[in-house]
């Protein structure tokens, strides 16, 4: 996409979300990893002492030069029995094959509890990355007024779906991305049963982010690429991937140069061998789908492990 003047952003806000509308029905169909508090680029809401957190924020227009307001990200990270760690980015992200897919996939279709028990653990998890305006943030109240990327899951992006795509006709559809017409999100955490949880989070009523147009264009000036984050080359190659899966999980590599016909027809490539399969049964659905929401504590934890620990 060629780069957009901020007259053309006003100017085509009614393509702009029709072509939101597209983007977020297709995301919701369903950098190899980094730490992000190292990221000065990211934020992330605080919480106190019992897990309640409160921030309001505003999702903002893609940036200079893309089409989308946010990107999907899926990343795989796991500890295998060795104590090592596979923390990367997956192929799915880019709509390829991916080593730790393909292995979750045969273990699912085993039928042994034991063996979707591990394909659970080793799941691929969703994100989303947005470009978001901090307009309250009371625990570290020098974050307000910047231009920070956000890092979200599933939860919060249906609520942007839903504002997009509302439920009962008495709502008005809005893009929540939008710097005229979109609304201030209200972000607010509880603490259930140890993890975030998002479900009180809500837009406030839709009006401009500023009624100045020259501090909106400043504010969209400073966006970061979102991009980046799903170039493909920035990820690893299958070869790679499986090279380092078969490690920290302790496999061995002898494995097939080619699928067999069945796994052909399941669309797998080459994976590893496993035990003798319970009588076979028509495919259940493939362990890797993700329709829950991502633990960003997940993310987080991992993150404050030590560099030793984190890379396998």
């Amino acid at each position: 996409m060629a780069n957009t003047t901020f007259n053309e952003l006003k100017k085509n806000r009614k393509s702009n979300f029709e072509k939101l509308s597209e983007e977020l029905a297709k995301a919701s169909g369903k950098v190899e990893y980094k730490n992000d508090n190292d990221d000065e680029r990211f934020w992330y809401p605080a919480v106190d002492k019992v897990g309640n957190g409160y921030a309001v924020v505003r999702f903002l227009p893609a940036p200079d030069g893309e089409d989308v307001p946010f990107v999907r990200v899926f990343t795989h990270g796991f500890q295998g029995p060795n104590g090592s760690w596979y923390i990367e980015k997956s192929l799915t992200t880019l709509g390829k094959q991916d080593p730790v897919s393909e292995y979750n996939s045969k273990l699912w279709n085993t039928g042994l509890a034991s063996d979707k028990d591990q394909a659970r653990k080793q799941k691929r998890k969703l994100t989303f990355i947005s470009n978001i305006y901090i307009i309250t943030d009371s625990a570290n109240p020098e974050n307000e007024g910047q231009v920070r990327l956000f890092r979200y899951g599933k939860k919060i992006f249906d609520k942007l779906l839903e504002a997009n795509n509302p439920k009962f006709p008495d709502e008005k559809p809005m893009d929540p991305f939008d710097l005229w017409e979109g609304a201030n999100f209200k972000i607010k955490i509880k603490n259930v049963e140890g993890y975030r949880n998002y479900d009180s989070s809500e837009f406030e009523e839709a009006k401009p982010l500023f009624s100045d147009d020259k501090k909106l264009e400043t504010i969209w000036k400073q966006e970061h690429s979102l991009q980046t984050f799903i170039n493909p080359k920035e990820f690893k190659t299958y070869e790679e991937l499986q090279v380092k899966f078969h490690r920290v999980l302790g496999l061995g590599q002898d494995i097939p140069t080619s699928p067999s016909p069945n796994e052909e027809t399941l669309g797998f490539k080459s994976a590893p061998k496993l035990k003798a399969a319970a009588p076979k049964k028509a495919p259940e659905a493939v362990a890797d789908v993700d329709d829950d929401e991502i633990d960003l504590d997940y993310f987080k934890g991992l993150a404050d492990e030590s560099e030793e620990a984190l890379i396998a």
